[in-house]
């Protein structure tokens, strides 16, 4: 699925914003994040180095955001029926996850996020900072020092393994 979109979102915008805007683009987006920066810029032939630079920029500038503003979007979104089945669903599966992290909340925290895997991002760990109602401060550092070990991780597999791959 990430796949999917980042290509969609190339062959949409990439003849409209540079390739490094686009990287940035990619990373703040939900779902999307790190993961699909960092894959867009590959699929666009970015040095290691700028996708790199645009792909953390692009995913950690957002959280101070999301930190301060999840919970009122969540709950504005709650009042709206086409969101409700959408934000139930994310609520939960955030509830689910903070019992797991709660034990390390901090640490706990930082492996959530740094698993590159489909609902483990900034976003998703944020919702689960607040499920906790972790310190800001502290879940603002917990979210982007897993952001930045699930960048080593991207990085290592896109510009390694695949290009070691061929692919």
């Amino acid at each position: 699925m990430v796949e999917t979109l980042v290509t969609w979102f190339i062959e949409t915008f990439g003849g409209l914003i540079s390739k490094e805007a686009l990287v940035f683009f990619i990373s703040t987006l939900p779902i999307l994040e790190l993961r699909g920066g960092v894959l867009a810029g590959y699929f666009l032939g970015l040095p290691i180095l700028s996708t790199t630079i645009f792909a953390l920029l692009g995913n950690i500038l957002p959280i101070p955001l999301y930190l301060m503003f999840i919970e009122a979007v969540l709950n504005w979104a709650l009042k709206h029926k086409l969101f409700v089945k959408t934000i139930t669903r994310l609520k939960k599966r955030a509830q689910s996850k903070s019992a797991e992290v709660s034990k390390y909340e901090f640490w706990g925290l930082v492996l959530f996020v740094a698993i590159p895997l489909p609902g483990t991002g900034a976003v998703t760990g944020t919702m689960i900072a607040e499920a906790l109602q972790m310190d800001r401060k502290k879940a603002m550092l917990s979210i982007t020092i897993g952001v930045l070990i699930a960048a080593v991780i991207m990085l290592s597999i896109s510009y390694g393994l695949l290009s070691f791959l061929g692919l």
